[in-house]
């Protein structure tokens, strides 16, 4: 199904995050739940009154401990997955699934200072790990949106991992671009 015929209200509006740390290299979280395979990067629900932006940087804070980040790039368009089944979700008896806009940050701290023992933290365990490793180790119904946010921020993920600089690797403090541009 095209995104563009989907009804939003069907689906829970939320951000990703690809955190990629100056090697290149993107953090991959291993859920608490039971989930197989439990890795993902980082992501959320958007509340009320808050922007998209504000979403990201407050998961970060809410399910690593960080703000030391960033901004690369960020999608201007939906990207949405549904679910299996209600069995696999329990939001999945309120929604379709889920539509996110994505974000690129590049994380500029040290490794010490992740903590996914925060209290609002999903994971229990984390990796740095590559654009592939990241698609291949995430749940089959998130593989397609993991592909094609790869594929829209590849450019801007290997620049940072050539060591490039803030003013080589985007113009300004954000660039909006269609995903699958």
């Amino acid at each position: 199904m095209s995104a563009d015929i989907r009804n939003p209200s069907e689906y829970r509006s939320g951000v990703g995050i690809v955190l990629c740390n100056p090697r290149g290299l993107i953090f991959n979280g291993k859920r608490r739940d039971r989930r197989d395979p439990p890795w993902q990067m980082p992501q959320g629900g958007i509340q009320a009154g808050e922007t998209p932006e504000q979403a990201a940087l407050r998961e970060l804070g809410e399910e690593l401990g960080i703000a030391d980040v960033t901004l690369v790039e960020r999608s201007n368009e939906w990207t949405y997955y549904d679910y299996p089944d209600a069995a696999t979700s329990r939001r999945a008896v309120n929604f379709r699934g889920q539509r996110h806009l994505w974000f690129l940050l590049r994380y500029d701290g040290d490794d010490d200072a992740i903590k996914i023992d925060a209290p609002h933290g999903e994971f229990i365990d984390w990796r740095w790990r590559s654009a592939a490793e990241t698609v291949d180790r995430v749940i089959g119904f998130k593989q397609a949106v993991y592909r094609q946010v790869m594929r829209h921020f590849a450019d801007a993920i290997d620049r940072i991992g050539a060591g490039a600089s803030a003013d080589q690797t985007w113009s300004g403090p954000l660039r909006l671009r269609r995903i699958g541009s």
